[in-house]
């Protein structure tokens, strides 16, 4: 059986479990809670990735796979899927669709960690504003590309759009950022309520 260290939280994570509940895997992979942490490591997480980074996967064969771009694309391929197009525009867009949520999710969590992982005094206001001007750029294409996205989690670049929104949700609540891009937002209403995402969402 497959283990895959996870956090419940990790929108990286859920971009995996999202595609294990597309492809009907969820039950042959043994999920293994963890204390993934900016600061503290984990050294359970260390012995599939030495970065401590979750998600991290071992594979039937031992085999350490991590970081969600490769776990996915190995899922996708092992499984049969069609999560992840193989050639022409249609994998170009579909990465760079992926490269655009992974960088939204990236900016927010830079964002986070600058005040909920470091002591008062050495927060940086500036930083993290800067972090959330990322967050609001990526928002603002998602919204030029939002009609011609597919209602369902059958790509990994909508997957990764559609869980770096629900982490907006989980973790910043306060942007309230359908307000601005009311097309993202109708088009996301639909997606998660997908049972794949339905399923996945962040929990503390």
């Amino acid at each position: 059986m497959m283990q895959l260290f996870y956090a419940s939280t990790s929108a990286f994570v859920r971009k995996v479990m999202v595609c294990a509940q597309v492809l009907d895997i969820t039950p042959q992979i043994e999920w293994l809670d963890s204390a993934a942490h900016p600061i503290e490591r984990d050294e359970r997480i260390a012995a599939f990735n030495p970065l401590a980074k979750v998600p991290a996967l071992r594979t039937e064969q031992g085999l350490c796979l991590y970081d969600s771009r490769v776990i996915c694309e190995y899922l996708n391929a092992e499984f049969g899927g069609t999560l992840c197009p193989t050639s022409g525009n249609a994998r170009w867009i579909s990465l760079t669709r992926q490269a655009l949520g992974d960088g939204l999710i990236d900016a927010a969590l830079l964002a986070r960690y600058e005040f909920s992982a470091r002591p008062e005094d050495k927060q940086w206001s500036n930083w993290a504003d800067a972090q959330l001007k990322k967050v609001s750029a990526a928002l603002a294409e998602i919204e030029q590309q939002v009609s011609s996205f597919s209602q369902q989690p059958d790509d990994i670049g909508l997957i990764a759009i559609g869980c770096a929104l629900g982490y907006l949700d989980f973790r910043f609540a306060s942007l309230n950022w359908r307000a601005g891009y009311p097309l993202t937002a109708a088009w996301f209403a639909v997606f998660d309520a997908h049972p794949a995402m339905a399923a996945t969402r962040p929990h503390s």
